[in-house]
C-alpha cells in the first residue's frame, strides 16, 4: 500500500490545479454576471439583503477577480479567503432560508466554499504562478 500512497502524493500538484480550475470557473461565471451587467441589479439585492450597496463591488471583486487570480495561481491565499467570506455571506443571508436543497437551496454555495477554504491552507500549490515567480524550490515530503 506504501506505493500507492506515494503515487497519490506525487499527483497532489494535479489535485489543487484540479481544485483551482474548478473554483476559478464557477466564481469567474458567477462574478462576470455582475460585472458586466448585471451591477445594479446585484447592487439592489445586496441592499434588500441589508448591506450598502457598494458592497456590491467587493463581492464582484471577490467572485471575478479572485476567480481570476485562482485561475493563476497568484496571490491564491488571499482570493481563496475573499471568495470564502463572500460565499459565506451569501449561504447565510440567501441560500440558508431555502434549507439545504432545492432552489435557491446552499447545497452548491457549500461545496464552492469548501474548495475555496481548503486552498486557503494549501495555496496554489506547484502548479501556478505564484509557484513559478516565488523562486522556492518545490517542497517534497520523504517518507
Amino acid at each position: 500500500m506504501r506505493s500507492v500512497s506515494e503515487f497519490l502524493d506525487r499527483l497532489q500538484p494535479l489535485a489543487l490545479l484540479v481544485m483551482r480550475l474548478v473554483l476559478a470557473t464557477v466564481m469567474i461565471a458567477h462574478g462576470s454576471q455582475k460585472v458586466f451587467g448585471g451591477m445594479p441589479r446585484f447592487q439592489t439585492m445586496v441592499s434588500h439583503i441589508g448591506f450598502p450597496a457598494w458592497m456590491a463591488y467587493l463581492s464582484a471583486a471577490a467572485e471575478f477577480g479572485g476567480g481570476i487570480l485562482v485561475l493563476l495561481g497568484v496571490l491564491t491565499r488571499f482570493a481563496a479567503l475573499a471568495i470564502t467570506i463572500d460565499l459565506l455571506v451569501a449561504i447565510v443571508k440567501v441560500h440558508a432560508k431555502a434549507g439545504l436543497r432545492g432552489p435557491g437551496g446552499f447545497e452548491f454555495p457549500l461545496s464552492v466554499v469548501v474548495i475555496a477554504f481548503a486552498l486557503i491552507f494549501f495555496g496554489a500549490g506547484p502548479i501556478s504562478l505564484d509557484s513559478t515567480f516565488s523562486g522556492r524550490p518545490t517542497i517534497r515530503r520523504e517518507r
